[in-house]
């Protein structure tokens, strides 16, 4: 893989020490501890389109030596929305039979219905999920007041046999989680965290700082505001850069951890612009193209989301080269 060449000396102990543990909080634990990364996995096609579980094994073969907490099928970053039903409940399958039992599995199972997620959400657990991640029902938006999200998370968590994190994109969904809704909901016993894609930092650090009382924890949904995230407090980070940077993300989180700040900047700052490439500028097809490039398979995207231009590849590859990645 094209990033063990540039994994310097300093950054292959503190890998090691984070196999052994080190990033372990003390004092009392959570239910489900989601301190860590986790990749939200991209769901990998053939030239056809159809879902390659072979090279979704190569991957995960790949992602197993690096340090992740876990990792996260069905995401943004999954294409969900372009997949059926059967095509997601194989997915989580697959992925728990190849995880080891010490790393969680997430399992999206957000619905437009509350019914229709709470069925999905159990045929995740069947199929392996250690939790469930629920992106907020939009296509209504206009009625998705506070109360009514807390009513639908709370049947939702209600109903479910493993846990609830919360998830709030709103680039893709155009809501926003209210926040009076989370410090509401964190409050369930069943509901254990948020995925927090929104990019606000006094939001994150609030949130935070509300819910201390409660068994909730919030992830940073993004690799470009993961260390402003740990400053203020956040548990982890699910990051569609993790698919590609792996290894350095962990490596950020290890000296977050060890309050080595201005090593941790340094590293943050190299990872701001490819984490925007492969987020906000390209999106999925930027992030898959990015995994070819680095010895992941990323492949084709599911119809209608198109392939980058050669133009838009060689930016891509710039990005990433002129940062130190390449």
């Amino acid at each position: 893989m094209a990033f063990s060449s540039h994994l310097t000396s300093p950054l292959r102990p503190a890998l090691a020490a984070l196999h052994r543990g080190l990033s372990t909080p003390l004092g009392p634990q959570p239910k489900l501890n989601l301190r860590g990364i986790f990749p939200p996995l991209t769901t990998p096609f053939s030239p056809t389109q159809e879902v390659d579980y072979g090279q979704l094994e190569g991957n995960l073969r790949h992602y197993a030596s690096i340090p992740f907490r876990g990792l996260v099928v069905l995401g943004s970053s999954g294409e969900f929305p372009l997949l059926a039903p059967r095509e997601r409940l194989e997915l989580v399958s697959r992925v728990r039979r190849a995880l080891p039992r010490d790393r969680l599995l997430l399992a999206g199972s957000g619905c437009e219905s509350t019914r229709a997620t709470i069925e999905l959400t159990g045929s995740m657990a069947e199929a392996g999920a250690d939790a469930a991640l629920v992106v907020t029902p939009c296509y209504y938006r206009g009625a998705m007041s506070s109360a009514a999200l807390v009513r639908h998370y709370t049947e939702v968590a209600e109903a479910s046999p493993v846990p609830v994190v919360l998830y709030s994109v709103p680039a893709n969904t155009g809501l926003e989680l209210p926040l009076e809704a989370v410090l509401t909901l964190a409050k369930h016993p069943n509901i254990i965290g948020i995925k927090d894609s929104g990019g606000d930092i006094t939001r994150i650090g609030l949130i935070v700082h509300k819910t201390q009382q409660e068994d909730f924890q919030v992830l940073s949904g993004s690799a470009g505001f993961l260390l402003a995230s740990y400053a203020v407090g956040a548990s982890g980070g699910i990051c569609a850069l993790a698919n590609v940077l792996g290894a350095p993300l962990c490596q950020l989180e290890h000296l977050c951890r060890e309050g080595r700040w201005q090593e941790a900047r340094e590293l943050q700052q190299r990872l701001i612009e490819p984490n925007a490439v492969v987020t906000r500028r390209f999106g999925i097809p930027g992030l898959k193209k990015a995994m070819d490039l680095f010895g992941y398979y990323g492949g084709p995207c599911r119809a209608p989301l198109a392939p980058l231009s050669p133009a838009q590849v060689e930016e891509l590859r710039g990005t990433f080269s002129t940062n130190g990645w390449l």
